[in-house]
């Protein structure tokens, strides 16, 4: 049994995928659990074996072969980051075979069965927020059960020799969120092998797994949080005209004097604030579909205005490093801004951006303790992620 189809880009994939910045601010680990169905197939190594009844004197007149079988997979992991997880499971391989017809009459058949236990460290790179590519670089070991018979000219000495050994395997694949608690995969393996008898190659597997993940926090729906409108006082009354000089000889009308013009309203000023929930995936900066409806909803509110300032603040909550936190506020606040260019038409010298990160909580999650990112406290600290937009203008 020879290798066949080598997978020559899952090094560079792998290597792209944990090459991501691991997600720090905001998300929790889970466990999850999955079933996989596939295709294997394996390659007979006809060559040796017509050589090696060629040594025993017999010369090989036909060879019939079975190099495919459907394949299975029980499996369960950790995801410890949205790029990284471990995962550990056990498969079958499938059943392989040979039956070769000898000169002089005879005959030799061959059979190999596959199941061992694996574990792999498997990465993410997400494509949208639904879709990832995953790749993953791991340990297994299988049991070869191998089962030969001979007939006529063809004698066989050990007839069910087995093997046990620890070798590599390699995968790539896409994974899609159908729901945060239903997740799929389509994937191709491969698992270099022994198979009892010296012969060393590889099972090549193209499956398809359903996977269900424990305990991961759902995105959070749309909520946007309007503050009302500051009232602009009202103008202030035109004072009253100077009264007419007294009469003179000779009388001369004054022109007549025309009314100061009245004082116009300050600029309305107007802040709202967007939960990030609503307007991100987690621990993302790319705008989501319903975060994009939210933030046009707002600039249809503000056409008309003539803008003064308009100034975006991002902010997140306590949990990962503060650093990280001060980036993806950044991230978060100009992602908004873009928007809003477009959508609103505001003049970009008008519109300032700052990222605040961790440094303004809301003051409404007191109560939230703790510093492990579970599910509870992720929920609890939700207020203090959001972005705010401030709109200084009139109509």
């Amino acid at each position: 049994m020879t290798s066949t189809h080598p997978l020559r880009v899952l090094s560079l994939a792998l290597l792209a995928a944990f090459g991501v910045e691991s997600a720090r601010a905001q998300d929790s680990g889970y466990p999850y659990l999955g079933l996989s169905v596939g295709q294997s197939r394996a390659k007979i190594d006809q060559e040796r074996i017509t050589a090696g009844l060629l040594g025993a004197g017999l010369a090989t007149s036909s060879m019939s072969k079975d190099e495919s079988d459907k394949s299975y997979k029980l499996f369960g992991g950790y995801q410890f980051t949205p790029n990284f997880a471990l995962e550990a499971g056990y498969f079958k391989l499938g059943q392989f075979g040979f039956v070769s017809t000898t000169v002089p009459p005879g005959s030799l058949s061959g059979q190999i069965k596959l199941h061992g236990v694996n574990l792999d460290l498997v990465g993410s790179f997400p494509l949208t927020d639904r879709l990832s590519a995953i790749g993953r670089l791991g340990a297994q070991r299988a049991k070869a059960t191998d089962r030969f018979i001979g007939t006529g000219a063809v004698g066989v000495l050990n007839p069910n020799p087995t093997k046990t050994e620890t070798n590599g395997k390699l995968g790539l694949g896409l994974q899609y969120a159908i729901t945060p608690s239903f997740l799929m995969r389509a994937e191709v393996e491969h698992y270099r092998v022994n198979d009892a008898v010296g012969n060393r190659g590889g099972v090549n597997v193209v499956s398809v797994s359903l996977v269900i993940p424990f305990g991961r926090a759902p995105a959070a729906a749309p909520r946007v949080a309007y503050s009302p409108p500051v009232a602009a006082p009202a103008p202030m009354p035109a004072p009253a005209p100077a009264p007419a000089p007294p009469p003179v000889v000779a009388y001369t009308a004054p022109a007549p004097v025309a009314p100061p013009a009245p004082v116009p309203p300050p600029p309305e000023r107007r802040r709202v604030s967007f939960s990030t929930d609503s307007l991100f995936a987690f621990d993302r900066s790319e705008v989501r579909p319903e975060g994009l409806a939210a933030l046009d909803k707002f600039a249809n509110e503000l056409r008309g205005t003539e803008f003064v300032n308009v100034s975006v603040r991002g902010h997140t909550d306590r949990l990962g490093a503060t650093d990280y936190n001060q980036r993806l506020s950044v991230r978060r606040a100009e992602a908004v801004k873009s928007h809003l260019l477009r959508a609103a038409g505001i003049d970009p010298n008008k519109l300032s951006v700052n990222g605040l990160g961790e440094s303004e909580p809301t003051g409404r999650t007191g109560d939230c303790k703790g510093s492990r990112p579970t599910p509870a406290l992720i929920a609890c600290l939700q207020p203090d992620r959001r972005v705010e937009v401030e709109v200084t203008g009139t109509r």
